[in-house]
């Protein structure tokens, strides 16, 4: 039997293997985004292997005759571990085990671990292990075998090897704990959110897919100073910043967890809370990298994840950003949002374009008001600014006569008292 290797100081060499079963998705894509996400978590990728199959094999994810190639690539590149493009049952994850005789992970894995990796709010730190502890509940057996191969690497981070040695009573006491917390952290969400409808402060949610960069649009508008690198997952922990625009209107921008294809559906269920911010904003701003030739595809995979959140009758901008990497003759579509612009976060270009498109879809979303308020009421106007869109303030000998848009939920209170009033149909 191999010796145990300490790898705190030997870097994790990993062959990526995937099975394509011909649906439709590009399998060497997803490897090549399987080979960002394990070079994001610290391993070096040493060859990627594709099998065409009809399906996927229930026990073993590969045939037999691939498993032998697998297994003589590991000899020859002195690989340490291997990495499954798709989610394993806990029967492959074990069968792949005994037959590789080497540590054996999956996406899900990955990413999992890159998120606890990168998670630094306890609200964070509290989704994570809630999601891999759901995940490694049913892969215990398994997940002992893979981790008494290595010191560590891969799917060790959180909470690590310490808690899967817990019996399985244990873990889903742990679970339910988590799950407590993960109410409370709800529950004090859901009052940020009341104080802010209170303020009358619209949201604007920045959704994407990772590295689109989401954090780099919401640093160059508001100077957030939040992490943006060039890597899958660079910000994990939720931001949000006030956006003060030309028209003396506020916005909120929220910017989210990045999505990815095969998202795994624990991270979604334990990230409800932070991925529903979508759910209750005015706006979404979808942000594409254009630069990206799977574009299309991972466009695709937000509104699949928008919709498994029940994210629908929202007003979507699609920001189209990186199109200082891209030819002047492309012109990037989505024929899925209601506003389109092309920036480039980096450079600034378009994004003028941007807050004016923003400007425009407040003005719309608010009530035209016309009225005179009489001096007594001088107090509606500071609501107005404060609030609302002040396009024209006169004093008059009857009063101070006003034009202005204003939210919905304020137009009504700005009516009662004395003086003219009317609502234009272009507010509304």
């Amino acid at each position: 039997m191999a010796e145990l290797i300490e790898i705190g100081s030997v870097e994790e060499r990993v062959i990526l293997i995937a099975a394509d079963v011909g649906d439709g998705s590009d399998a060497a894509a997803s490897l090549k985004e399987l080979e960002e996400l394990v070079d994001t978590a610290g391993a070096m990728t040493v060859d990627k292997i594709i099998q065409n199959r009809e399906n996927i094999h229930p026990g073993t994810y590969l045939g037999k005759g691939k498993l032998d190639e697998v297994k003589e690539r590991l000899w020859e590149l002195n690989a340490t571990g291997v990495v499954c493009d798709d989610e394993l049952s806990p029967a492959q994850l074990r069968n792949l085990e005994d037959v590789l005789d080497t540590k054996v992970m999956d996406r899900t894995m990955v990413i999992l671990d890159i998120f606890a990796a990168r998670a630094s709010t306890s609200e964070g730190k509290i989704q994570v292990e809630l999601a891999q502890l759901k995940y490694r509940a049913a892969r215990l057996v398994g997940l002992r075998n893979s981790l008494s191969r290595l010191g560590g690497g891969i799917g060790t981070r959180g909470p690590g090897e310490k808690k899967l040695e817990m019996d399985r009573r244990l873990i889903h006491e742990r679970i339910g704990q988590l799950k407590s917390e993960l109410a409370e952290v709800r529950r004090h969400r859901e009052v940020q959110r009341k104080q802010r409808e209170r303020a009358h402060t619209p949201v604007a949610a920045i959704v994407g897919y990772t590295n689109a960069g989401k954090s780099t649009l919401l640093n160059r508008l508001t100077g957030a100073g939040i992490l943006a690198e060039d890597k899958l997952f660079a910000t994990l922990d939720p931001t949000t910043r006030v956006l003060d625009l030309e028209s003396g209107q506020k916005i909120l921008l929220t910017d989210t967890v990045g999505f990815i294809r095969k998202l795994p559906h624990h991270l979604v269920e334990a990230f409800k809370s932070t991925l529903e911010e979508a759910k209750y904003s005015d706006i979404i701003l979808h942000v594409a990298d254009s630069s990206n030739p799977q574009m299309d595809m991972q466009m695709h995979v937000v509104y699949e994840t928008l919709r498994e959140l029940g994210v629908n009758g929202k007003t979507v901008v699609t920001v189209f950003n990186k199109m200082d990497q891209v030819r002047e003759e492309q012109f990037p579509r989505d024929l899925h949002s209601d506003y389109q612009v092309r920036i480039s976060a980096k450079t600034g270009q378009g994004l003028s374009d941007l807050l004016n498109t923003l400007e425009l879809i407040l003005r719309n979303q608010n009530i035209y008001l016309e009225r005179v308020f009489s001096y007594q009421e001088a107090g509606k106007i500071q609501q107005i600014r404060r609030y609302g869109e002040l396009l024209e303030e006169e004093y008059r000998e009857d009063g101070i006569a006003v034009r202005a848009y204003v939210p919905a939920e304020l137009f009504a209170g700005l009516q009662s008292g004395t003086g003219e009033e009317k609502q234009d149909g272009l507010g509304t």
